[in-house]
């Protein structure tokens, strides 16, 4: 269904985003990393896909790739004013920081 959605409107962010998520329940880490990135191409300012893609990269060891992602996001976040995922993803890109 979103797979739909998105070939009548490739930039609509909620659908690229719910499909990112289901491919995380599938298991299918590679894809949902590859919508995350394309919903922020398209959408630069779409702050859940920065913090799901970067706990995702968290998850799965790769914490530089995590940082970047979470310093992206964090700009965004502070563009949109969405001031609970600045405070969700500071303390993440502190956790890795630090090597939690």
């Amino acid at each position: 269904m979103l797979s739909g959605i998105l070939q009548q409107n490739p930039s609509d962010s909620f659908a690229r985003y719910g499909l990112a998520m289901a491919y995380l329940g599938e298991g299918k880490t590679d894809e949902a990393l590859a919508e995350f990135r394309s919903t922020i191409e398209r959408n630069a300012d779409y702050v859940p896909a920065y913090q799901m893609a970067a706990q995702t990269l968290a998850k799965h060891n790769r914490s530089e790739e995590a940082k970047t992602m979470l310093t992206d996001g964090l700009a965004a976040a502070k563009r949109t004013g969405n001031g609970h995922a600045t405070s969700e993803m500071q303390a993440l890109l502190d956790e890795l920081e630090i090597g939690y």
